[in-house]
């Protein structure tokens, strides 16, 4: 995501207002260690023994699409599809998840149904293809493996929409949007109190329920933090982990913190951060490995502009385990654990976006390795 700087103040009365804005300016000052809690184990990110691994593709690099984010999904003949958002040119990128190849793109540009403008998140559920779509503000559902249009919803309520998770319940999903603006004098201070009250609206919920043939979406409202350690300033990407109820958002905002805010699945801050002491450039992708009994690692990414390093963190502690990086992936944006056995990935594959121009993959059972991970087999 591009760079920008957001407000974090906290929507009170005028004097507590000029209070907390003293308090923000501490916390973004402070030293490292002094942030909230955080993992105890921390690997350096920067040190030259940072395993390297070898790329199992890199596709075809197509730099006028501007890749932003994958999302991977097995079709019924067992290939592979990983399906990339291309900002610039308002489409999708199929790529075969197996080899990289480009076996199609999706979409034109427009506000009609499988028409996209700037899509950038973009995740899968079962046999549905979710895209959060920026200047539409609006998410939009297809079915694979036509991507036929199921149905479109929140362009009422988003204003400039980044990223997503969706969690399967029941009879449908609840997704997670996150939404991250600044608006013209709101962003530059001249219009404080409408700026202040939106840090509450960072991330929207929706539920997704199955009716006949179709979906029935409701809005469950938006949250978010206000406090100097919780408050979400610039924000892209979500994740969940419902086992542990917790929510993993990127911070993306350089002028405070490279790091990552746990939440809850109510949206409440937990008042913990991770990544701080050990990011060395932008909070970006992230993706959750589980194993049985509920162990695993949540995968992180550090989106450096000349390489990326991948941080595992404990699933269960949040103490960071390791540290990785490829032979040639660099800025990456998105990224896309698909946890399935495959004949090229049987222990299943990560998908990074590589410099905003393509896709790289890396074998799981390959990290695991270079990680020094034990096996756990899937879990939920």
């Amino acid at each position: 995501m591009t760079n920008r700087t957001a407000l974090s103040f906290r929507p009170l009365a005028i004097a507590s207002m000029l209070m907390l804005l003293g308090a923000c300016a501490e916390t973004a000052n402070a030293p490292a260690d002094t942030a909230s809690p955080a993992a105890a184990a921390t690997v350096d990110a920067d040190a030259s023994d940072v395993p390297v691994i070898e790329e199992a593709f890199v596709s075809a690099l197509t730099p006028e699409d501007n890749i932003d984010s994958p999302a991977a999904w097995t079709a019924p003949d067992g290939a592979t599809w990983v399906i990339a958002t291309a900002k610039s040119t308002d489409r999708l990128v199929i790529y075969d998840g197996a080899t990289g190849e480009t076996l199609r793109t999706v979409g034109t540009a427009g506000a009609g149904e499988g028409e996209f403008d700037r899509p950038n998140g973009v995740a899968v559920a079962d046999d549905l293809v979710f895209v959060v779509e920026r200047d539409n503000h609006r998410v939009q559902v297809l079915r694979l493996p036509d991507f036929d249009h199921v149905v479109t919803f929140a362009a009422d309520d988003l204003v400039k929409p980044y990223g997503l998770w969706v969690h399967k319940v029941d009879d449908g999903y609840t997704l997670y949007v996150t939404d991250s603006y600044d608006d013209g004098e709101d962003a530059q201070g001249n219009d404080i109190l409408p700026a202040l009250e939106r840090l509450d609206r960072r991330v929207h919920r929706y539920a997704m329920r199955a009716d006949g043939a179709g979906f029935q979406v409701e809005a469950l409202g938006a949250f978010g933090d206000a406090t100097p350690e919780g408050a979400l300033r610039v924000v892209e990407s979500i994740w969940g982990d419902p086992a542990h109820d917790r929510l993993l958002i990127a911070e993306e905002d350089e002028t405070y913190a490279n790091e990552i805010k746990v939440y809850d699945l109510e949206g409440r801050f937990a008042g913990t951060t991770i990544g701080r002491d050990v990011f060395a450039a932008q909070a970006e992708g992230i993706a959750l490995k589980t194993c049985n009994g509920g162990g695993g690692w949540w995968i992180t990414t550090e989106q450096g502009k000349g390489r990326t390093v991948f941080h595992l963190f404990d699933r269960q502690t949040l103490a960071q385990t390791a540290a990785v990086t490829g032979a040639k992936v660099a800025n990456t944006d998105g990224i896309w654990l698909h946890d399935v056995a495959g004949t090229r990935f049987p222990d299943g594959v990560l998908y990074a976006v590589h410099d905003d121009q393509g896709l790289v993959a890396f074998d799981w059972a390959q990290i695991a390795q270079a990680a020094g991970l034990p096996a756990c087999g899937r879990g939920a």
